[in-house]
């Protein structure tokens, strides 16, 4: 009995054995199995698209400009920024030049532009002098100036076949007004009410009118008309000269 009770304790520890190393073989094989379809899965598994546009990926050697427009860059680089607002200081110097020398003949095709960007610059000058010379005018010079382009517009359009813009009318009456920013610009050192101021008034005067009519017969194609133009041009300088004498 004791034979036979150690044979069978024997037998079963054996079995219990074999039953252990097998069940530890197919865990391990189980799991290496699925370790491997796992890898085998991923590796398999094609990568996920991007959603990235393939205008917006960057090449290698990009260097920044993240803010700047693809469509408007052409735009940009084509003429500088004040071409692109209209300012054309080649056309400001030779409108000016043409007002400061009233015997040169005047370029028709510059001067039928509308270009402010002279007058507004001679009015603020004037209205620096005539403040300096201790004259607060800018709402006159502002007031006179729009009243002043109505009128000559109106009359210019009467008076013309091809008529003018009131843009042209104002762009040529405010570079006129550059020989008065030089009287009042006298006026801060002495004063014009005498004989020498009068006179150097009507000069000035004379002058802007002469320089105006003389554009306006130009850009306009009014030949023999020049005096008929320069008399209300002539009676609106004198109202700012007597702005600066005053």
């Amino acid at each position: 009995m004791s034979n036979l009770a150690q044979f069978d304790s024997d037998f079963y520890q054996s079995n219990f054995t074999i039953d252990n190393q097998e069940h530890s073989g197919d865990d391990s094989n189980a799991y290496g199995n699925l370790y491997g379809s796992r890898k085998q899965q991923a590796g398999e598994q094609p990568q996920p698209a991007s959603f990235v546009p393939s205008e917006m990926l960057m090449p290698p050697g990009y260097a920044g400009q993240f803010f700047q427009p693809a469509s408007n860059s052409d735009y940009y680089s084509q003429s500088p920024y004040l071409d692109k607002l209209g300012i054309h200081f080649d056309h400001v110097w030779q409108k000016t030049w043409t007002v400061l020398n009233p015997m040169k003949a005047a370029d028709g095709s510059i001067m039928n532009e509308t270009d402010l960007t002279g007058p507004i610059l001679f009015c603020l000058a004037l209205g620096a002098t005539l403040l300096l010379a201790g004259k607060v005018q800018f709402g006159y010079v502002y007031g006179m100036s729009a009243i002043g382009c109505l009128v000559i517009h109106a009359l210019l359009n009467l008076m013309s076949s091809s008529g003018v813009s009131y843009g042209c009318v104002a762009s040529v009456l405010g570079y006129c007004l550059l020989p008065l920013v030089i009287l009042s610009g006298c006026a801060m050192f002495f004063s014009l009410q005498g004989t020498f101021g009068t006179v150097s008034s009507l000069i000035i005067i004379g002058w802007c009118s002469l320089s105006a009519s003389k554009i306006f017969i130009a850009a306009l194609h009014m030949e023999g008309q020049q005096l008929l133009v320069a008399y209300p041009c002539a009676l609106l300088y004198g109202l700012f000269a007597l702005l600066t004498i005053f």
